[in-house]
């Protein structure tokens, strides 16, 4: 799952009482719970904070040394069932509130991913780049905090060797046909087992681990309550977090809400009829402006063009960049999960010159889809992804089914998910994992307040997962952006209504009266 962070830059627990966020955000108070069954060596530890740069290459440090922000470390225990054995390190930035007299607490910043979210920190600064400005007034009056979750960036990262390449060759591929899917079977294997040597650590990667590290950190940081900003995966772990530490928490925002069922291997299952609404939305996009695209001048005329690729990959595979494309990759290279003109526009370069070269047809590639096309080909890794840690994640939050039920799941619904369909049900490692979940997923349901916002054509999270969410919530309020295919809402572009309602909601503690829409701003 993408974070929101690293979508923008291609271009988030969950409620609260009532009465307690009416009468403020717990302004001062200091004095955290004490924390039951850690040893005095993990309770009593301070955090040093010191300058985020590293060296000259460390481009997270300079970002958020840029925004103010110091960084620092502290203990956590790798097995929280046995607090007095081995810890790992967790790593934290925090930026302080500009107007400490008028300070509302903490606010952790939780960008999704899974992966490294320090900088969210930045995100709220100076927003994500190229994107929105910053969320001024919420950085004056809050302490900024991001956590790169256990096993992410600098948190005792988890590597297993598996070359980028490698690694998209099954995340990224719809098999169809029964030698595709032994092929993902294949290299699923082998990922699984270069991560065997790393079995002791793998049972504690999961979302509910990582929900106690963000509590020990409230502990350490001295708050009795943290308030919380998620995107995506983030609104997962924001769940998770008020769900076991519901006291804990103050005002809580997810934006791009996670089905709560949903993470773990199965994460994308339920996805395809969303990605497919959002290319729809795309070639709607593209048909206008056949003049430069010349896929068609209606946009069933262009997914007919679209779907033109596929068909005549799966009889000629093509070579471009020096990857030969065949046609279980076409569905991964045709996701979308924004839906600016900006980025409507690189991507139809994109699909233009994927239909130039199925149909044989010699032009330059657009250079988008040959720097897309070189992480296909990277077999050396790219630990900055943390492939190896999504996945543990992954499967440490929930059991994977056999094997063979995935092909079957596939094929099952070929017909009514013919484009996506086999890239949203396809196997993981998880499937072949060295070991299990330790424990049970969280069940989300509660009564605490929170805002939940999102968009209504969303790729990535569909609407009836956030809807879910929101049933689990019934203290909770929605807000959707109407028309809009994008993952991720707040600070992804300008919108009164939505930004309206989450600076209201953090700054002031009021939700809106009830659920609703937002319409989008006019470009």
């Amino acid at each position: 799952m993408q974070s929101i962070k690293s979508a923008a830059r291609a271009r988030a627990a969950i409620p609260l009482l009532t009465a307690i966020l009416l009468a403020g955000c717990g302004a001062g108070t200091r004095e955290a719970p004490v924390e039951h069954g850690l040893p005095a060596r993990l309770q009593e530890q301070e955090i040093t904070w010191h300058d985020c740069r590293t060296g000259p290459q460390d481009t997270t440090g300079e970002r958020l040394a840029a925004a103010g922000a110091q960084c620092g470390e502290f203990r956590a225990p790798l097995n929280y069932g046995d607090p007095g054995g081995a810890t790992i390190s967790i790593a934290v930035a925090r930026r302080l509130a500009t107007d400490s007299a008028h300070r509302l607490g903490t606010l952790v910043v939780n960008t999704g991913g899974p992966g490294p979210s320090r900088d969210g920190v930045t995100m709220i600064v100076d927003g994500p780049e190229g994107g929105h400005p910053a969320a001024t007034a919420i950085a004056e009056r809050f302490d900024l905090v991001g956590m790169d979750p256990r096993f992410f960036g600098v948190s005792s990262p988890l590597e297993c060797g598996w070359g980028t390449g490698e690694y998209l060759g099954i995340a990224q591929a719809a098999p169809v046909e029964r030698a595709d899917f032994d092929r993902t079977v294949t290299v699923a294997r082998e990922l699984a087992a270069r991560c065997e040597p790393s079995r002791a650590l793998l049972p504690f990667a999961s979302t509910r681990t990582i929900a106690r590290d963000l509590d020990l950190l409230r502990a350490l940081l001295r708050e009795s309550r943290i308030s919380y900003l998620g995107w995506s995966w983030g609104t997962y772990l924001g769940a998770v977090y008020t769900q076991l530490f519901g006291d804990r928490v103050d005002r809580v925002v997810l934006d791009s809400a996670l089905d709560p069922r949903a993470p773990g291997p199965d994460l994308t299952r339920d996805t395809a009829t969303a990605t497919a609404a959002a290319l729809a939305d795309w070639a709607r996009w593209a048909a206008l402006r056949d003049g430069e695209f010349g896929l068609g001048t209606t946009r069933d005329a262009v997914l007919d063009a679209v779907g033109g690729i596929a068909r005549a990959v799966s009889v000629r595979p093509v070579t471009i960049g020096g990857v030969t494309i065949t046609a279980d990759m076409v569905p991964g290279l045709l996701l979308t999960v924004d839906d600016s003109d900006a980025y409507y526009e690189v991507f139809g370069r994109q699909v233009r010159a994927l239909y130039d070269a199925a149909l044989g047809r010699s032009s330059d590639p657009a250079p988008e889809l040959e720097a897309k096309l070189g992480l296909y080909a990277d077999q050396s890794g790219s630990p900055e992804f943390g492939f190896s840690a999504t996945v543990a994640n992954q499967c440490a939050d929930r059991t994977a089914r056999g094997v063979e039920e995935y092909f079957t799941d596939i094929r099952d619904h070929l017909a009514a998910e013919p484009m996506f369909g086999p890239l949203a049900r396809h196997l993981t490692p998880c499937a072949v994992w060295p070991v299990g979940p330790v424990e049970p997923a969280t069940v989300i349901g509660n009564s605490r307040p929170a805002l939940l916002i999102g968009a209504s054509g969303d790729p990535v999270a569909p609407v009836a997962g956030q809807r879910a969410l929101r049933q689990a919530l019934p203290e909770a309020r929605i807000l959707l952006m109407e028309a809009a295919f994008r993952h991720g809402v707040y600070l992804a572009e300008p919108s009164p209504c939505i930004d309206s309602a989450v600076e209201t909601y953090l700054l002031n503690g009021v939700l809106p009266g009830g659920d609703g829409t937002c319409r989008r701003v006019a470009d």
